[in-house]
This record gives structure tokens, sequence and C-alpha cells, in this order.
């Protein structure tokens, strides 16, 4: 019941961010169809903790705000190797194991990983990902990184 009034309430808001309209006739039609959208969800048997994932709102406060930060610490050191007149890019493909148990898990790393300039998540799978890099040293850090011991205590699993 729980994960159906987070629904109503996230969708709400959601309406209600992308309207920009106040008007008591906008605001009920959004709810109305917030209220529709949780009942076939429910319906449907959509809503359960893999794919409502409210239990990690506390743990993407902390994740999110340092994802933030490595991508705009990748995008200047892109940024200097383009600009750098040598070109110093050796593209680098790397394999490693994650440490996420979850599906939730291994989908935010490897999505972490492709937001991350200068890195692309290839495949993806509990045993092995293969990620490409635009440099060596990337690909290094990548196998072997704080983003993965931190996705991994974002899913819980740590």
């Amino acid at each position: 019941m729980l994960r159906i009034i987070v629904l109503v309430v996230s969708l709400g808001i959601f309406w209600i961010l992308m309207s920009g309209f106040f008007t008591p006739f906008l605001l009920a039609a959004g709810f109305g169809s917030a209220l529709c959208v949780a009942w076939l969800a429910h319906r449907m048997d959509v809503i359960e903790r893999e794919g409502h994932p409210f239990h990690l709102t506390w743990a993407a406060a902390t994740y999110w705000p340092w994802l933030v930060g490595e991508i705009l610490k990748s995008a200047l050191e892109v940024a200097r190797i383009i600009l750098d007149p040598k070109l110093p890019a050796s593209p680098t493909v790397v394999r490693f194991k994650p440490r996420q148990k979850t599906v939730v898990g291994l989908v935010t790393h490897a999505n972490s990983i492709t937001l991350t300039p200068g890195t692309l998540s290839i495949e993806v799978g509990y045993d092995q990902f293969t990620v490409h890099a635009l440099t060596r040293e990337g690909a290094a850090a990548t196998a072997v990184s704080e983003m993965d011991r931190r996705v991994e205590r974002f899913e819980g699993s740590a």
C-alpha cells in the first residue's frame, strides 16, 4: 500500500512540475491521472521492490551529488585531452567483475559509467562488465573504482 501512495504522490508532483498550471481543474485532472496510473500498475502487478525502489531514496541523496562531481571532473579531463595538440587519447577496452548483487545496482553502475564522459559501458552482467574508455588511465580507474564501491553501498549489499 505504501508503494502505491508513494507512486501517486510522485506522479502528482511530476504532473504539477511538468504542467506549470495550478488551476483547480488541472490539479484534479493530474491527481485523477496519477490515481489511474497507480491503479493500473497495481492491477498489472508491476509495483515491486526492484521496479519502484524508494528504499534507495536516502542512499541516492548521497550518491547523486558524488556522481555529479565525477561527471564534472571527467568532462574537464576529456576537454583537456581533446584540446591538447598531441591528442593523448589511448582508447582501451577493460573487463572487470562488478561488486553489485541486484539488477538495480548493476544498472546504476552501468549508467553511471556511461554518464561519465570518456567511458562507455559496452556489456553488463553479474560476472563481468566490459567498458570502453578514452584513455588507458581511465580504463584502469574504471576497473578498480570508487564508483563500484559507492554503488555497492547504494544498493545496500555492502
